[in-house]
């Protein structure tokens, strides 16, 4: 998955996303990303400017955050492979903070026709690094500081402790692909309760099968969904990710949103090699107008009703979606009617409706239409 921020990189995110590639508009500044702890098996930066070294590190310590214990940062800048001053005083403010970080450099890699330059850093798999260091800078995080909270969480210059209990997650590297989609992180136990009342393990392999079930009878052939001009896809309320599991053989891309009032699943999500991030439906998506291809709303309407109202969601939906592109929603019946009120008032073509034990479907399609133009007075 790709990020940049919209105002100094002309719009990459929205060339990423009419391209097919999973982008999101972000920056790395003063909050932490939108992503869990342990998430990313690699974080790469190309043409990369940010200032790695500066305010303590902050900036890489939150990639340290984000990123898998024993996974890859690839750094490619000119510190890397140039020798002009600053970008030498870079490269040896860098090296330091690396090294204070336990960070490995595995390798520098050249292209042999325009010298262009990157570095491999490996983070550590255990904690012995940290606790021989002669000097604690940065420092290791407090124990009250939960590495997973990210949303509108300040940045904190500091090292979180690598787990190393069997059952903690990030102490295992995950199941190869494509197994690990559709196994059970291994630090899911019964002891846990799931999303929908179960034991943890339990219950992520009947969301799996239950979305399984509703793709092959439904999804892939029932509501009229022409695949062929599917690429970009939501899932705006996702638990374990199964919606996205179950479209592993399409060719699609998923972004799997985990809302911040939520159980937090969005590790599992990760663990199982899919992506996502959290986000609060009250508030736009960042995201730019007209990127999307298909939404699925599986609930959402009716968890966030007492938080804010429906119909700036169904406005931000009309945003997101492309024309030609479609939404379904599975909610109670009564929200069900109210959001297709919604859409046929923004122009939308319902094209289906089913409701059956107060529970219903929504399957619509987003049109051309634009406001008729109104010539002026001569």
């Amino acid at each position: 998955m790709s990020f940049a921020p919209k105002d100094e990189h002309e719009a990459q995110v929205q060339m990423a996303l009419e391209r097919g590639i999973p982008a999101i508009s972000a920056v790395m500044g003063s909050k932490r990303l939108p992503f869990p702890s342990k998430a990313f098996d690699l974080v790469h930066c190309a043409r990369c400017r940010v200032p790695w070294h500066a305010d303590g590190g902050a900036l890489l310590l939150e990639l340290n955050r984000v990123l898998r214990p024993g996974g890859l940062f690839v750094w490619s800048a000119t510190p890397v492979y140039q020798k002009l001053t600053d970008d030498v005083e870079i490269w040896k403010a860098m090296t330091a903070l690396t090294k204070s970080m336990c960070w490995e450099l595995v390798t520098i890699k050249k292209d042999r026709l325009n010298g262009v330059g990157a570095a491999f850093y490996r983070k550590p798999t255990s904690n012995e690094c940290y606790e021989s260091r002669g000097r604690q800078q940065p420092p290791m995080c407090s124990d009250d500081d939960d590495a997973n909270a990210a949303w509108y969480v300040r940045l904190n210059a500091c090292i979180h402790r690598v787990p190393t209990g069997a059952a903690e997650r990030g102490a295992r590297w995950p199941a190869d692909w494509p197994r690990r989609v559709r196994a059970p992180p291994n630090w899911l136990n019964t002891s846990q309760v799931g999303v929908y009342g179960k034991a943890a393990p339990e219950d992520f392999v009947a969301d799996y099968q239950h979305w399984r079930r509703v793709m092959d009878k439904s999804y892939l052939n029932g509501l009229g969904v022409d695949w062929s001009r599917v690429r970009n896809v939501m899932d705006m309320r996702a638990a374990y990710g199964g919606f996205a599991a179950a479209l592993r053989d399409q060719k699609v891309w998923v972004m799997n949103v985990v809302n911040v009032d939520a159980p937090d699943t969005l590790p599992i999500i990760f663990d199982r090699g899919l992506f996502g991030m959290y986000h609060d439906w009250c508030e736009s998506f960042s995201t730019y107008p007209r990127t999307y291809d298909l939404l699925h709303a599986d609930h959402l309407f009716s968890k966030i009703k007492d938080r804010c109202a429906v119909l700036p969601v169904v406005v931000e939906v009309d945003r997101i979606v492309r024309p030609g592109g479609s939404i379904i929603v599975r909610d109670d019946s009564g929200l069900i009617g109210e959001v297709e009120k919604l859409l046929r008032s923004l122009h939308w073509d319902v094209r289906l409706t089913f409701s059956k034990n107060d529970n219903g479907v929504l399957f619509a399609e987003k049109s051309d239409w634009r406001p008729e133009l109104v010539a002026e007075p001569t």
